[in-house]
Parts: C-alpha cells; structure tokens; sequence
C-alpha cells in the first residue's frame, strides 16, 4: 500500500467545544509563500443570496494550472479546473454556472455531506437506550443528513494562507434537533489547494452530546471535462479486497463480502463499463479500505486515470470506506455547466467516509462522537497526468 503524509494535516482543538481557527488575511487575494515559484492564492466574490444571507465564492490558484472554486453555500466546490497530458485546461467537475442551479435541482454536485453521509435505514437509529428518527427524505430511508443537510446551509467562511497553500475554512454549527439528531454539533472544514495540484479536505467536529457523525465530499468527477460524454471509459483501482453488500434500496445488510471473483474488484485496474452491466443499477456501493488506516495519516484508496486526456486523479483518506458511485441516476434533465447536458453515467463520485447505516449496524466501525471526543478526518484528491 502506498503511504503519503501531507503537511500541516492537523489543526488541533484547545477545548472540547472550541474550534481552534485558523487566521486569515484581510485582503481579498492571498499570496502563499514561495513567490513565483510556488504560489497559491485565494479570492472572495460574491455568488448570490440564501434566505436572506449572502453567498460567497472562493477562488483558489496555483501556479501549476489549477483553479478551484468554493462557495460557502453547502461547501460545494463548483469548479475543478486541471491540465491533461499537453497541459490543456478542463473543468472536471459537474455542477452549475450559477447559485441557482444547487438551489433549484442538484443531486448533491460538488457538496459536503453531513451530519451523515450516505443512507440510515428507515430514518432511524437507537443510542444509549433512546431511539431517534430522522427525516425520510430517500424513499423510507434518510439519506445525506436530511431534508437540508449540511450541503443546503449557508456556512461562516474565510479564506487563509499556510506554507505552501491557500484556501478556505468554513463553519457550523448544527443545533440540537436537527434533522432529528441529537446534540449541539459544530464543525470546522478547511478546503485547501496545495503547490503539488492536491484539492485536501480537512474536517473536525466536537459535541455536547453523544451524536451520529459522518462526513464527505460529493464531487461529480469526470477528467475528460464536465459534460463531455460518460465515465465508462476511465480505469480505476481501489484497495479494497471487500465491499458491503446492500439490499433493493441499497442499504447494507451487513455482509462484507470479497470482491475476487465479482465486478466490484478493483485491486487491479478495471475500467469503469467493462463490468457495470453485471451490476443492477450501476456502481454505488462502499468499498471497505485495506487496513492499515488511521486519523493522522492518509494512505492512497483510489487512483482513477483517464485514457484519452492522461488525467490522474488519487484520493488519499483516514476514513475506512469509500462510497463509488457512477453517477445512475443522473439522466439527460440536468443542464449544467455551459449549457451541457449531464447523462447517465457522465460523471462518478468517490466519496471517503464510514459505513452506509453504520449506527443500525455495531459490528461496523463507530460513528458516534461523544463529548469531549473530537471527530476528525482528511480526504486528499491530487490530480496530474500519465505522462
């Protein structure tokens, strides 16, 4: 297994209910440090209004060809723009041109999930003797963190500068009650563009109360360029010798079955349409990640290269799964980006984090954060080409 330590992973609590922040400069661009050389900046536009609020837009550069854009409205990252092999720029993210397109009709482009990403069976969970339920928002399951999860809220934001990166840190608090969870939640995400074209994603959290937690990412990838045909093409690996099995509505039953000898084995490079048809519905299963894995340090779980354009995409965790989902329901009503229409299988998401249903299920890895406990991860997508 690959191993990578990133710089500055970590920014720790100095209190069980105190964030600690990162401080940011006053100025509406940022220069890293390193001149020319290696310099990343950071820009704050505005992008609109929610509910009375306003809406801020996040612009991250590096000097190596890459732009990313942040908008403090549900974390969502609305552009990815990275060279391929001859160094000619394509944003490979699906998403809108405008704020009113995540209002109106997103399935989740580009946003952070919580309090808990993915499905909990029929909306409910028991902790400590009492049973909770939550918003039914995906059939007869919660899904995402509810009705409006943490990707339909206005955040605090920031933008900062560190050695070597510029980004932005975003903030929330959750209160107790929402979406039926228990405990006053706040959370602290840092998006952060590096010299070496990674897009790192630090998360943490502290409760009063004993609570669900389970963040990720929702990036709609595709590196030939967003709406430029389907992901079918692009090969992938994952180091995952099992994944976990679901039923009809894609809950685990919690079985963590081998992947050798089924169309889920990815622990060498398969691309994604040699097999999907033997799936039913297509890719969207969590893959249970090769230990050893642990908070501090992100070890390498998937490496995607497309063929054509020699893009490399690698994601980097802490977390145990790995949600691999190839866009199914996406299905040619989306007009995204440039007036391109998004069809089935025309991008796919790699979401790092727990267990779909981990709270139904306590012989999968804990997901409850306790007081004076702090929640912490870090999901790394580094991009470059095969050249």
């Amino acid at each position: 297994m690959v191993k990578w330590r990133p710089r500055n992973v970590w920014i720790f609590l100095s209190s069980a209910l105190a964030l600690a922040f990162l401080s940011a400069g006053g100025c509406s661009a940022l220069e890293g440090k390193g001149g020319k050389k290696g310099w990343v900046t950071v820009e704050k536009a505005p992008f609109g209004e929610v509910g009375g609020k306003k809406v801020s837009l996040y612009t991250l550069k590096n000097a190596h060809g890459m732009t990313v854009k942040i908008t403090d409205y549900g974390g969502i990252v609305t552009s990815l723009v990275v060279p391929d092999r001859e160094g000619k720029p394509a944003d490979v993210v699906l998403g809108y041109d405008h704020l009113d397109g995540y209002l109106e009709k997103s399935p989740y482009f580009g946003a952070l999930i919580g309090r808990y990403a993915n499905r909990i069976a029929g909306g409910k969970f028991e902790l400590d003797g009492r049973e909770y339920r939550l918003a039914c928002n995906n059939g007869p399951n919660h899904l995402h963190g509810g009705v409006r999860g943490f990707d339909k809220r206005v955040w605090d934001s920031e933008a900062y500068r560190a050695a070597g990166e510029a980004g932005v840190i975003l903030r929330y608090l959750s209160p107790d009650g929402e979406e039926g969870y228990p405990g006053n939640l706040e959370v602290q995400v840092t998006y952060a563009l590096t010299e070496e074209n990674e897009l790192v994603i630090r998360y943490q959290a502290v409760t009063d109360k004993a609570t669900p937690v389970n963040l990720t990412h929702h990036g709609y990838f595709n590196l030939k360029g967003a709406g430029n045909g389907d992901v079918l093409g692009h090969l992938v690996t994952i180091d995952a010798d099992r994944y976990t099995v679901v039923n009809e509505q894609l809950i685990p039953t919690g079985e963590l079955r081998p992947v050798k000898g089924t169309p889920f084995d990815f622990t060498s490079s398969h691309s994604i349409g040699e097999r999907i048809g033997r799936v039913k519905g297509g890719y969207d299963h969590n893959f249970v990640l090769n230990p050893p894995r642990n908070a501090d340090e992100p070890t390498l779980a998937a490496y995607v290269r497309e063929p054509g354009t020699g893009r490399v995409m690698m994601v980097y965790t802490t977390e145990p799964g790995l949600q691999f989902y190839t866009g199914n329901f996406l299905d040619g009503t989306i007009e995204g980006k440039g007036g391109k229409v998004y069809g089935k299988h025309y991008g796919f998401c790699m979401e790092a984090q727990h267990f779909p249903d981990s709270p139904n299920h306590p012989e999968f890895p804990d997901v409850i954060l306790r007081p004076g406990k702090m929640y912490r991860q870090i999901t790394i997508y580094r991009f470059t080409t095969d050249k």
